[in-house]
């Protein structure tokens, strides 16, 4: 592996959190990951977990599912309903698909599966701080706007018709997708491509999971944005 120089939109390091209950893994990882240049704490419960989110502030974080308090999706859930949305990659031995979208579902950016390549994780990471908004003010309107939806890349603050629209990071960086795209068809390959970076098993599930949860928000008791172009994809509309 080679350092990337990756670094927050200050200049300074990025910051992960790597949690797992494995001392091996978590060290395997951590030194892994300072070789990148970023800054790391390691946590082996989660408890230990979210004290060192409160001191630490991270940018990133691999959380195990199985810990010896309490599971990585409850800890999870606390963080995103305190609103910490830094993106987050699971580590865990589960490896069905229904795992794989329970993980998701609550809150979760990524999922890789024990055992696993380090280069391959490391890899993930990278593409998770490249799209999150450590990286976004580097463009000159931070606004983007189509009809009453507006998102700004810099603050992670979504609006419709003025009312503010609370998403995770990977429904913002879809919803980002669309609206860089409206009025064109994006197919659930092209979608997968540009907001997971990877070839994820049971796809189609998860695109069409992020895409229904975005439905919820943005288009609830309003004129519908959002629609599905049967066999060929979705598209982001304004209202006229």
């Amino acid at each position: 592996m080679e350092a990337q120089g990756l670094q927050r939109a200050d200049g300074s390091k990025i910051r992960a959190l790597v949690v797992d209950d494995e001392e091996s893994i978590t060290q395997l990882v951590a030194m892994a990951l300072r070789y990148e240049g970023w800054e790391v704490e390691t946590a082996a419960t989660g408890q230990e977990a979210l004290d060192a989110m409160r001191a630490f502030t991270p940018d990133v974080a691999v959380l195990d599912i199985m810990l010896p308090d309490f599971d990585g999706m409850q800890l999870l859930a606390r963080l995103r309903s305190a609103g910490q949305m830094f993106p987050v990659l699971f580590l865990t031995a589960l490896d069905s698909v229904e795992d794989r979208v329970n993980g998701l579902t609550a809150g979760g950016d990524d999922y890789v599966v024990k055992p696993f390549s380090l280069e391959e994780l490391i890899a993930r990471l990278r593409g998770l701080v490249r799209r999150s908004q450590l990286t976004l003010a580097q463009h000159p309107d931070p606004v983007l706007r189509v009809g009453d939806l507006t998102l700004n890349e810099d603050s992670y603050e979504v609006e419709r018709a003025g009312e503010p629209i609370t998403v995770t990071n990977t429904e913002f960086e879809l919803l980002r997708y669309l609206m860089r795209n409206p009025n064109r068809v994006l197919s659930k390959a092209q979608i997968l491509d540009r907001v997971w970076a990877y070839d994820f098993t049971g796809k189609s599930t998860v695109v069409e999971l992020y895409i229904s949860y975005l439905r919820k928000k943005i288009d609830a008791g309003r004129v519908p944005m959002l629609h599905t172009v049967r066999g060929a994809g979705y598209m982001l509309k304004p209202v006229a």
